[in-house]
């Protein structure tokens, strides 16, 4: 249950591994489980499927949306807000960090560790098979040590998203799982949650997947895209 995670959640991930409809969809199911709940937009590198972009719906639903410290539809700029150490600082809130998924998005940190406790936090690496920089364990530990490099911190579960966005079906998620469950055999970090949109599962979701299932929605894409 993701009332069973720590409750400083950063979530990161490569480009492209739907990271932030995770972060979305987590930061919602979290909120309808009673929770005082804040998510914080730090994710500086990509200015595509910004969480921030979910502020009035998530704020409708009792979430506190920090993100830029610049106001402004229009407006997509590296200027975060001095607010995203409140959350941390008030135990009170479960607190989930959408961050960018390398060296340079992980730098933002910097800001939040001095007053992080360890133990109060997981670190979340979503995950896609099918991009080209992780559809390897190669390439999935090459991403991870990486990220833990710059931000300081080890992760501590995968989030198995391999998907085809709308042509996703159950082989996506047993492709993704094939590789995954060879990661962890090689670093022991687990596979958290396997995270699948429901409306585009058409069969059973497959048995014996590594980690706890997911279904998600889709808040980030258009019906278009």
């Amino acid at each position: 249950m993701i009332t069973d995670d720590k409750r400083v959640r950063i979530i990161t991930g490569h480009y492209g591994s739907g990271k932030t409809e995770f972060a979305v969809n987590y930061t919602m199911k979290l909120s309808q489980q009673g929770r005082k709940v804040a998510i914080a937009d730090l994710d500086i590198v990509n200015v595509y499927f910004r969480s921030r972009e979910k502020k009035r719906e998530m704020e409708k639903a009792g979430i506190m949306v920090i993100s830029s410290s610049i106001e402004g539809d229009g407006l997509d700029v590296p200027a975060v807000s001095a607010a995203m150490t409140m959350p941390a600082r008030e135990r009170s809130f479960d607190y989930i960090v959408d961050l960018g998924g390398n060296d340079v998005g992980t730098k933002v940190l910097g800001r939040l560790k001095p007053i992080l406790d360890p133990a109060e936090v997981d670190f979340f690496m979503v995950v896609n098979t099918y991009r080209p920089s992780t559809s390897t364990p190669e390439g999935i530990i090459e991403q991870m040590e990486k990220l833990e490099c710059s931000a300081g911190l080890k992760v501590t579960g995968f989030i198995n998203n391999t998907n085809l966005i709308r042509e996703t079906n159950a082989q996506c998620l047993l492709d993704g799982d094939t590789v995954l469950k060879e990661v962890t055999k090689r670093t022991g970090v687990p596979v958290r949650y396997v995270s699948y949109v429901e409306e585009l599962m058409t069969e059973s979701v497959p048995l014996g997947l590594a980690g706890e299932l997911f279904p998600m929605k889709f808040y980030m894409r258009k019906t278009w895209m």
